[in-house]
């Protein structure tokens, strides 16, 4: 009995879990991180930024820091000087919390000269639906005859448990 119970609640949380967050991480600069010589313009360029996505600056912080800017202070490059408002553990996580044009640099010197600097527009709303994952592939790839036979067998399952 307790093998069916544990099988319905498997297959509820399966068919909800795409539904429960959509929320994105995103690893500035992919697989190059948080360095010199990346285009950030053009690494975000294809990409929405929804209110609920995170932003994860992965960098050596030997070398490297992160500040949230003005709009000003990206376009002049200007760091500020409290360092209360910077990030210096170089696996710095930032949740986006809400909609509008966030600007980010490095506050080493010279560093946003060269480029290291980030301009994104988060968006109000919902994210669209992820990629599929293996089980959603496996689904779309399933005949209707399969699909009525799961869903048949989990009612029953259900009703057995009942």
């Amino acid at each position: 009995m307790a093998v069916h119970r544990s099988l319905v609640i498997f297959a509820i949380v399966a068919f909800m879990a795409p539904t429960i967050s959509l929320a994105m991480d995103y690893v500035v600069g992919d697989d190059n991180g948080w360095k010199l010589e990346v285009n950030y313009t053009d690494w975000a360029k294809d990409k929405q930024f929804y209110v609920g996505d995170t932003l994860l600056f992965k960098y050596n912080n030997a070398g490297h820091n992160v500040y949230k800017v003005t709009g000003d202070d990206f376009n002049g490059c200007n760091v500020p000087s409290n360092n209360s408002l910077g990030l210096f553990t170089g696996n710095d996580k930032i949740n986006l919390a809400g909609a509008g044009k966030k600007w980010y640099i490095c506050g080493v010197t010279g560093h946003c000269n060269q480029g290291m600097k980030l301009k994104i527009t988060v968006l109000d709303g919902t994210a669209p639906a992820p990629p599929p994952n293996a089980a959603s592939t496996l689904l779309a790839k399933a005949t209707n005859f399969q699909i009525v036979l799961g869903m048949t067998l989990s009612i029953a399952a259900a009703l057995i448990m009942v």
